[in-house]
């Protein structure tokens, strides 16, 4: 009989190569770089770029213009000669009285006859409609009005003018028109508001209620009684925007004098006399004051502002990244230079072991220098308070003490946190604008740290 023989399953000995070692090291070592990654606090930066900080001080205000209402003298149908917009002279033809009516019919079949404009006439159109696809904006669709209206009075214009070449056949059909000119020069407007007369001090919040504002326009072929607004002048240069303030802000405009304005409806920027108003709400207002470019804007009673109050450009910063630090500051004969440019160095007393006085050159990290009182500001760290520096040629010696404080950020192109010193020009909440191309600053396209606090003196960052 035969015996049972047990079988046993043989063992493969583990092959060990040597690309099985270098995967097994590999993934050792990136299994200890993820979790060092994780464990390691990480320093945001900021690239450093030139810019100019954006303040919100936009204001809708109200314009005042010297500006007179001329009432019609004889009731009729009134039509326009002059444009509007355009500057007259004195004794210059403005408008017309139809007291029959005749004439309008006159006009009316003008108009519609299949009449040729000529090249001046077509330009005049081309001109006009070109300005207004320029300034057409969505959110200000009443300006399509203002362009229909401007359109049909220009169109009135020029039958009237031709109407005009004709008069002497029109006095004879019993037609009974009055000619009136303007009784002295100004910019013709064929509208009124009843602001024609107000003044920056009687100025209050209810002027600026635009919801209860009425705009009334004038228009050619209209009905009108003697004693009716027929059309206005403005009559001067000088004129002025009204904006509600705060009243401490409107000190600091005082204080100005003279403020830049940016004019948001085509960008204009002008020069405006600053004055301030106290009105019967008990709320202030500054006067804007201007001498010129009151033509571009004849036609608008509220204008939106922007008050260029700080305009300085240099590099933007966040404010997070603003550091103050404190240095030992070393008059400047007690620093010298290595052969190396840049390098500035001291010498300071020293003790041998044998207890000798000696001196040693210290290599050391200058940040600053202060033109008026000849000094150098010195890290804390290359020093200590009560160290004797003495001069390169010569026996005199100085006893470092003093210490001021610096503002800057922490430049990191190197890999470690650098104080760099900053000159702030302008600053709000969030960014600070600097001075660009110091000797110990900030160029632009830096990284510096973007949280100060994250990070001390020479510390080494992992991004």
């Amino acid at each position: 009989m035969a015996k049972n023989k047990k079988i046993r399953k043989y063992r493969k000995p583990i092959n060990l190569n040597i690309g099985m070692l270098i995967f097994g090291a590999i993934f050792v070592y990136v299994i200890i770089c993820v979790f060092m990654y994780f464990q390691t606090s990480h320093v945001a930066r900021y690239e450093v770029k030139e810019g100019s900080l954006a303040t919100n001080n936009v204001y809708r205000g109200i314009a005042l213009r010297s500006e007179t209402v001329v009432e019609a003298q004889s009731s009729g149908y009134i039509n326009f000669f002059a444009r509007e917009g355009e500057k007259v002279s004195n004794k210059d033809l403005v408008y017309t009285v139809d007291e029959t009516g005749r004439l309008k019919e006159q006009l009316s079949n003008s108009i519609s006859d299949e009449n040729s404009l000529s090249e001046r006439e077509l330009a005049t159109f081309r001109s006009e409609i070109v300005s207004f696809l320029h300034s057409y904006e969505e959110t200000d669709f009443n300006s399509v009005y203002k362009f229909k209206n401007s359109l049909y009075n220009t169109v009135l214009k020029l039958a009237n003018s031709n109407m005009l070449q004709n008069i002497s056949d029109i006095s004879g059909t019993g037609i009974s028109v009055n000619f009136y000119n303007a009784p002295r020069s100004g910019i013709v407007e064929y509208w009124t508001d009843g602001y024609e007369e107000l003044t920056g001090e009687q100025v209050n919040e209810s002027v600026f209620d635009e919801k209860n504002y009425e705009k009334h326009q004038l228009m050619s072929n209209d009905l009108i009684a003697a004693g009716d607004a027929a059309y206005k002048l403005a009559v001067s240069e000088h004129w002025s925007v009204v904006i509600p303030v705060e009243k401490s802000f409107g000190q600091e405009l005082l204080e100005e004098q003279y403020v830049k304005v940016l004019f948001l409806k085509n960008q204009y920027e002008s020069w405006g006399q600053v004055s301030l108003h106290e009105g019967s709400d008990g709320k202030t207002y500054a006067e804007l004051k201007f001498t010129n470019s009151m033509i571009t804007f004849a036609d608008e009673r509220f204008l939106d502002v922007e008050l260029i109050i700080h305009d300085e450009k240099g590099l933007k910063i966040p404010n997070s990244s603003i550091v103050q630090k404190e240095f030992f500051l070393i008059p400047e004969e007690f620093v010298g230079n290595t052969e190396e440019e840049g390098h500035e160095t001291v010498i300071r007393q020293c003790y041998l072991e044998d207890g000798t006085i000696s001196s040693e050159v210290l290599e050391t990290g200058v940040y600053s220098y202060d033109e008026e009182a000849k000094q150098y500001y010195v890290a804390a760290g290359t020093l200590g308070a009560g160290d004797i520096l003495h001069k390169k040629d010569g026996q005199d010696t100085y006893i470092v003490s003093t210490r001021a404080t610096l503002t800057g950020v922490y430049n990191m192109n190197k890999g470690y946190a650098d104080f760099k010193e900053i000159e702030i020009l302008y600053q709000n909440d969030e960014y600070a604008i600097v001075r660009a191309n110091t000797r110990y600053g900030l160029n632009v396209y830096d990284y510096i740290v973007l949280n100060a606090e994250e990070v001390s003196d020479d510390q080494f960052i992992n991004e």
